[in-house]
């Protein structure tokens, strides 16, 4: 599925998912009017192609006024975008995100991607957040996380109860338990280590357990 940035931001935001507000503009002038109803201090133009590595080969900048943001917009549309993912052909950028500016104090990285190696969907997290996670993956492999969802259990949270790794928490510090309750009797059971090791054995959504966690 290819979509641009500011479509996923769409999809996220209608399911309840916070995201940056921000415009797509097609034209210098778009753009302009675009960070002038954003109202904010500094907006973010981003070139939307279907690549990532946008912002080391100059798709990403900074503007502190709309008519700045017009004039980025204005060398920005039309531009053959070459990043490490586009290959030497590049791609022509025909529209951008205007998206208002946000003092970052964290990034985390959390994706889905298809593991063509073992046939399976799988989850990748890291604390090292995404700009450089290409990077990251080259130098420092172990600082991200990989867990692969099995085709005929899906994404059981037994075995996902471990992705906060992915995001810093010590390997020593307890994880907020599972409990799951069965919805006719009221009954509580919370897995086991031996559970852990068998996951499509001691899956409870097959037997009508709802999931909840401790606090």
């Amino acid at each position: 599925m290819k979509i641009h940035e500011y479509q996923a931001k769409a999809i996220l935001a209608r399911y309840g998912v916070t995201t940056p507000r921000g415009e797509v503009a097609f034209t210098k002038e778009e753009a302009r009017e675009g960070a002038h109803r954003l109202k904010s201090n500094i907006v973010v133009v981003k070139a939307q192609i279907h690549a990532g590595g946008r912002g080391k080969a100059g798709g990403v900048k900074l503007a502190h006024s709309p008519d700045e943001a017009a004039e980025i917009a204005s060398r920005m549309l039309g531009m053959n975008l070459v990043t490490i993912q586009t290959g030497p052909a590049g791609r022509i950028v025909k529209r951008l995100l205007i998206e208002e500016g946000l003092d970052i104090k964290r990034e985390l990285y959390l994706s889905l991607l298809v593991d063509r190696a073992s046939a399976r969907v799988i989850f990748m997290a890291s604390a090292a957040g995404g700009m450089e996670i290409e990077e990251v993956a080259k130098k420092d492999p172990g600082a991200i996380l990989h867990e692969s969802i099995h085709p005929a259990v899906a994404c059981s949270p037994i075995k996902h109860a471990n992705l906060p790794l992915g995001w810093g928490w010590p390997a020593k510090q307890p994880i907020t338990p599972l409990r799951f309750f069965k919805r006719s009797t009221g009954r509580s059971w919370t897995p086991t280590r031996q559970c852990l090791k068998s996951i499509r054995a001691c899956s409870p959504e097959t037997a009508g357990w709802s999931l909840s966690t401790l606090r």
